[in-house]
């Protein structure tokens, strides 16, 4: 009579200490996350935890004390906003972004801010020498008696300063430069990243202590180091900006404590950065001229409404093949909308170079600005500007048609507030609601209507 085994079976070899894939085999890329040399050999099942009596049963959810989360503001608004409210104490934030977009000098403003606020803050540096952030504290009025620097790339060298000063907010600038002698390999390794992360996190839960952490990206934009970092902290936020421009963006990508649809906007210059809390007076041009070629439409980031101005250039191509060039705006976008211009309009643009930008150096990806994309090529190629006084919007499709797009009543409203009297917006199945009276809007269903409306007299 056959009996069952009673052998423990072994466990697959290998596994990703990025993201937990398991093999039989060793190989030098994670099939699962594509990260190099993270699979290691993990040897047989162990034994399975066993439970263990607790003193305290757990509360009732209505008994939690939810007090220990409320948000403490920064009194920097804009970071405020995307937060949700503030800071949470215990909360550990990871700020990412690429060189030089400023996340050392919003992050040093952020500390002196909550120093003035009867905080004690530690800025731990490893990536610049104490004098070296000392003189840009001096440049940017950061300056506080409760904040304290050090300059540290030990691990544990930088948790005794934790130990010793009892912070209510910890700067770590960056966590790829942290190392620790217990764990093998480089700073900024996989391996050293999430020991590093995971001594920060636990030192903030133990603590209630509020823990901001920069991460660097990689070339494609996404955050260095093992996934596991970006599951493990509490806020995601990352922070973008052309190096051409002093506009910087700031998004949570991800939030535990309050909303990932807003946006934060601030004005980098030599003196510091600075919040805007009116960023659409940047992207408008200041001319009250009317000229062919420009549209301004409305865009919505987060939760708020941007005004932005399109500027197009049809020109005569001589050399024979026409080229195109975008600024600002997905570059698919305006080869669709110059297809549709060509087959559904009649207008003649394949022997024409096309360029379209957009003013102060926003980047608009919503397909809410289509309309306004080709109104404005439209402008420039019959050569006839439309009114300063007028925002256009809406998503405009293959088949010429204009599709309805979300927040028009807010779109609305910000236009009328900056001066705007018209508008060309989607057809609705309902009454709008919420729109201002000092606004004159007119609804559209194909770009055919729109162009017939705005240019009456020309060949559409």
């Amino acid at each position: 009579m056959a009996t069952k085994s009673t052998s423990r079976s072994k466990a697959p070899g290998y596994k990703c200490a990025s993201c937990g894939w398991t093999t039989v085999k060793w190989v030098g890329r994670c099939a699962e996350c594509q990260e190099w040399g993270t699979v290691a050999e993990i040897g047989q099942v162990s034994a399975r935890t066993q439970a263990v009596s607790v003193a305290n049963p757990a509360p009732a959810i209505g008994d939690v004390d939810a007090s220990t989360a409320e948000f403490r503001p920064t009194f920097v608004g804009e970071l405020d906003r995307v937060l949700g409210g503030g800071l949470v104490p215990g909360a550990v934030i990871l700020l990412a972004g690429e060189p030089g977009v400023g996340k050392s000098t919003l992050l040093l403003d952020v500390a002196s801010r909550a120093a003035v606020s009867n905080n004690k803050v530690l800025y731990v540096t490893g990536e610049e020498s104490a004098a070296q952030v000392k003189r840009r504290a001096e440049r940017i009025g950061a300056l506080a008696d409760t904040l304290h620097l050090t300059a540290e790339s030990d691990l544990a060298t930088a948790l005794g300063h934790v130990e010793a000063l009892d912070p209510d907010v910890l700067i770590v600038d960056s966590v790829q430069t942290l190392s620790s002698s217990e764990v093998d390999g480089a700073a900024g390794g996989v391996t050293q990243v999430r020991e590093v992360a995971a001594s920060l996190i636990s030192a903030a839960k133990k603590r209630d202590m509020t823990t901001i952490m920069v991460g660097h990206v990689t070339k494609d934009g996404s955050i260095a180091g093992p996934r596991l970092l970006e599951h493990l902290v509490d806020v995601v936020c990352q922070f973008d900006g052309e190096r051409h421009s002093r506009l910087r963006l700031l998004r949570a990508i991800k939030n535990r404590y309050g909303p990932t649809d807003e946006v934060g906007c601030f004005d980098l210059t030599e003196n510091g950065i600075e919040g805007l809390s009116d960023p659409s007076g940047l992207f408008v041009a200041g001319s009250i001229d009317q000229v062919p070629g420009t549209c301004v439409t409305v865009s919505v980031e987060g939760r708020r409404p941007l005004l932005a101005e399109i500027q197009a250039l049809l020109a005569k191509n001589l050399s024979g093949q026409a080229r195109r060039s975008v600024t600002g705006l997905d570059s698919s976008r305006m080869s669709m909308i110059l297809a549709v211009l060509q087959a559904r309009i009649g207008m003649d643009v394949s022997q024409m170079d096309s360029y379209l930008a957009t003013v102060g150096g926003v980047k608009l990806t919503e397909p809410a600005v289509d309309l306004a994309s080709a109104v404005a090529m439209a402008s420039s190629y019959l050569d006839r500007p439309v009114s300063r006084r007028l925002v256009v919007f809406g998503e405009v499709g293959l088949a010429g048609e204009v599709r309805r797009v979300p927040d028009i009543a807010r779109r609305l409203n910000e236009a009328e507030r900056l001066g705007f009297t018209h508008a060309i917006v989607p057809k609705t199945t309902e009454a709008l609601s919420g729109v201002p009276e000092g606004i004159n809007y007119r609804e559209v269903t194909t770009l055919a209507d729109a162009l017939t409306m705005l240019f009456p007299a020309a060949d559409s």
